[in-house]
């Protein structure tokens, strides 16, 4: 004869999961660094890969928070945000940056017409003038002198050197770089060295 149970038999309790906010919250830890990152200049290049990843993160916790798997809805939309902001302050340093670099190129290449002029009393003059790394040497029984040239580089009016002789006198140098006067000097006695430099 079998024995019945009063009860019915226990059912475990159905426990429901845990959400997992783990990628969400990586999300906006990453976004939000970067984002104040790429409001560092020169540092703001090494917000990219933060803030791309911010984006990736916060989106697949966008998903789980659809399909209910976590629910940390507002800090992955910050998240999203501020990592979206982020690689817009990142792409616009990089604009900026390569606006720069071009700006800087074409100065360089520009071609600069140089005037060298050198005026006064002294006679036996010895002048050094052109681009820094090339000059040019001349020697001149009476001023003024003048010699125009045309140079390109970081340093377009170059240099300027006189050196008064030894029957002294007053010589003044003189340089004018696209028609305005960069750089001028004034001495006077033997042996006297007075220099310009074309900035």
């Amino acid at each position: 004869m079998s024995q019945q149970h009063p009860y019915p038999p226990v059912q475990p309790m159905q426990v429901a999961p845990q959400p997992s906010n783990g990628i969400g919250t990586t999300g906006f830890i990453l976004g939000l660094v970067g984002l104040i990152i790429s409001l560092i200049p020169l540092f703001g290049v090494i917000a990219w890969p933060l803030v791309i990843l911010g984006i990736i993160f916060s989106a697949i916790g966008l998903v789980r928070i659809k399909n209910g798997k976590a629910d940390n809805k507002g800090l992955t939309i910050a998240g999203l945000v501020a990592a979206v902001v982020g690689l817009g302050i990142c792409i616009t340093w990089t604009v900026v940056a390569a606006m720069a670099v071009n700006n800087v190129r074409a100065e360089l290449d520009r071609v600069a017409k140089v005037e060298y002029e050198v005026t006064g009393t002294a006679t036996d003059v010895e002048v050094t003038y052109g681009e820094v790394l090339k000059p040019q040497e001349e020697k001149v029984a009476k001023l003024p002198w003048t010699k125009q040239t045309e140079n390109k580089g970081v340093l377009k009016g170059g240099s300027l050197v006189v050196t008064i002789g030894a029957k002294g006198g007053s010589a003044t140098c003189k340089i004018t770089v696209d028609g305005k006067v960069v750089s001028t000097k004034t001495s006077d006695g033997a042996f006297k060295v007075l220099s310009c430099t074309g900035v």
